[in-house]
């Protein structure tokens, strides 16, 4: 019987053993099919199906935008909205400050992030039109179905990013600067796929920004010693998530081009995501430290840590529902950290 040879021996350590594992797998099944029939059955790509969301209910002219903005999804403005929170009530906790102010700017970011994450899926769908078309997780989306066109994202863009400057306006002007600064970052994201294996790291850059951009909206200006380990640790906690995320689509990404840190790491995700990991979790407890936090907040990246366990033990990388349910879960991480840091915000203002 024909066989490629060595493919039994072959790992997927590197992206082009990978694509040549698929490429020699696809030929083999090929091959195996035309054995039995002149007529070889194409390869099908399975997926699993989308689902059913509040969005569907909305009427039919106004659904496509939403979906564009990813509203059905919500999981990816929390991931944003989480460095924000964290900078936030650490520096309320770091300058004594009464509740009103804390409450006041988690909503105003928490506006932010709604709007911004979903300009950002907006960008990155025009510029990826085209390879979503080829990605059988990304082929119904609005541009790449056709549902819109590109002038109508666009146009959605610019309001999308008018709101977005509303927000912004209401900080202090060193945060005005601070917050605008970071749109060059969110704008080059969707090329970096295609030429680099980590555009997860420039999308940690882009996601994390809210870590300095929180405390200079409480404080007027960034405290860079909590704020750079904290900005560290949440790039490395990207690198984790969206590492996870690209798994769901790393076939499809081979035939397309699409580069990601999935395709880099291949079979050491499991190892590399633990090491990144552990990172993350060191540089946040180090910006606590420094912010002299007390023990509610060692206690939330403790329940964090515990979150990251569970989620590289059980994600099955080869399993699109499983990646999809790890991704998720990593947002219980920032959740936890938020927690840990408000409860600490807490009892040193109403503590006895």
């Amino acid at each position: 019987m024909n066989r490629c040879p060595r493919l039994p021996a072959l790992c997927v350590r590197s992206p082009d053993a990978f694509r040549s594992r698929l490429i020699c797998s696809r030929f083999l099944i090929a091959r195996h099919s035309s054995s039995k029939s002149e007529k070889v059955a194409p390869v099908v790509q399975l997926s699993s199906p989308q689902p059913k969301s509040w969005v569907e209910k909305v009427s039919p002219s106004v659904r496509p935008y939403l979906y564009l903005a990813r509203m059905d999804k919500p999981i990816g403005t929390l991931l944003l909205y989480y460095p924000c929170a964290w900078s936030i009530t650490m520096a309320s906790y770091a300058l004594h400050q009464p509740l009103s102010v804390p409450i006041t700017y988690l909503a105003l970011f928490g506006t932010g992030a709604f709007i911004m994450r979903g300009a950002g899926c907006t960008i990155n769908d025009m510029w990826d039109s085209k390879l979503d078309k080829a990605v059988a997780r990304t082929q119904s989306r609005p541009l790449a179905s056709g549902a819109l066109t590109p002038t109508q994202a666009f146009t959605f863009l610019g309001v999308q990013l008018t709101a977005g400057l509303g927000i912004l306006l209401q900080l202090n002007w060193y945060s005005i600067l601070l917050g605008a600064s970071s749109l060059s970052v969110v704008t080059i994201y969707p090329f970096m796929k295609r030429i680099t294996y980590w555009p997860q790291a420039v999308l940690g850059l882009a996601f994390n920004w809210g870590a300095l951009l929180g405390w200079s909206a409480v404080a007027g200006a960034v405290n860079w010693t909590v704020c750079l380990p904290l900005y560290a640790g949440g790039i490395a906690w990207t690198l984790v998530y969206d590492s996870i995320y690209a798994h769901q689509d790393k076939t499809d990404d081979v035939t397309v081009g699409i580069r990601s840190t999935a395709l880099l790491f291949g079979s050491n995700t499991r190892p590399i995501l633990t090491a990144l990991s552990a990172s993350s979790l060191s540089l946040i407890t180090l910006a606590g430290y420094l912010n002299h936090q007390a023990l509610p907040f060692y206690l939330g990246v403790g329940a964090a840590s515990v979150q990251l366990i569970r989620i590289l033990r059980d994600t099955d990388f080869d399993d699109v529902k499983g990646c999809w349910k790890g991704f998720v879960g990593c947002g219980w991480v920032g959740r936890w950290i938020w927690a840990g840091a408000t409860l600490d915000y807490l009892f040193l203002l109403y503590g006895s």
